[in-house]
């Protein structure tokens, strides 16, 4: 990791946007829409899930929690949310809930480095903690440094605590391996195409969703040939921006998910064909564009992808 990523810091997180879900059926709603099991998410807990159309690619993904028995909230890319909502209300239908965009009321930080468990002392990866100034959501750690979320009226700096640049916060989030759906990527990936089933974003067991039938073929069948990676490279990267291995000027092996600034450069999560990796390299753009240099995800993929 680098210098910039070690410091202790907070940062507002205007590249996120929170959707609400408040009515007597909306968990139920969001259950059948989800990816992920909210039926059982508690009080104390933040899950992520996806947001799928039918043939199983992500419009969106979300970190969902509860701020009471009827209302959920769920954060996602900012890029994405007007069409996410427009096309969740679809299908409420005669549900007994309302969605509505809560970013203007409920403002995300992100906080991290040294010294931030104190705000949540002894607190695991995914729970969520109701303090004065909002909710407060544990996120796993990258590479040591400790990560929450304040989500609350206003934008939450801990006494003392540093300014945080945005470019550090989004490089930890690239670098903790779990990706964002953002606008350029929307119906892109199926969810496992992310690894998004090996962070904790997908329940093969709570029942039907929209493309729930591709999604668990994809798991059942080992049909996954791309995974996601981190990349880093010595110019800037965008999300959606193709990437062509050595041996295929022609077709694409692969497409960035998200990316931030890094040094000079910029670190990137990538999703590539695993035969990319057979030999040869991968580049950014064209078969003549930068070096992708990978790097290291913090959790371990299944053997067939490592």
């Amino acid at each position: 990791m680098t210098d910039e990523l070690s410091p202790a810091g907070a940062v507002p997180l205007t590249h996120w946007g929170v959707l609400c879900a408040h009515g007597p059926d909306a968990t139920s709603f969001l259950q059948g829409q989800l990816t992920n099991d909210v039926a059982t998410l508690t009080l104390s807990q933040v899950r992520l899930a996806g947001f799928c159309s039918a043939k199983g690619r992500l419009q969106a993904s979300f970190l969902v929690w509860r701020a009471g028995p009827d209302e959920l909230l769920l954060a996602c890319s900012a890029s994405v949310l007007a069409a996410t909502l427009k096309r969740l209300s679809m299908f409420v239908l005669r549900s007994k809930c309302k969605l509505s965009d809560a970013s203007a009321e409920l403002l995300l930080t992100g906080i991290a480095g040294s010294g931030v468990d104190a705000l949540m002392p002894a607190a695991a990866a995914w729970s969520k903690f109701d303090a004065p100034q909002g909710a407060l959501l544990r996120l796993p750690d990258v590479d040591g440094v400790p990560r929450y979320i304040a989500a609350g009226p206003a934008h939450h700096a801990p006494a003392g605590r540093a300014p945080l640049t945005l470019d550090t916060w989004r490089a930890l989030e690239v670098r903790s391996g779990i990706a964002l759906i953002e606008a350029a990527t929307v119906d892109q990936f199926v969810p496992q195409m992310l690894n998004f089933e090996l962070v904790g974003g997908v329940d093969f067991q709570k029942g039907c969703y929209p493309g729930q039938e591709v999604v668990a073929r994809s798991q059942y069948r080992g049909t996954i040939k791309r995974r996601m990676f981190v990349f880093t490279c010595d110019t800037p990267a965008a999300a959606g921006q193709e990437v062509f291995h050595d041996a295929d000027a022609a077709q694409p092996a692969g497409m960035v998910v998200n990316s931030a600034p890094e040094g000079t450069g910029c670190v990137a999560l990538v999703e590539v064909k695993l035969a990319a990796f057979d030999q040869g390299g991968l580049h950014l753009g064209s078969v003549d564009g930068p070096v992708m240099h990978a790097g290291k995800l913090p959790y371990a993929l299944p053997s067939d992808a490592s």
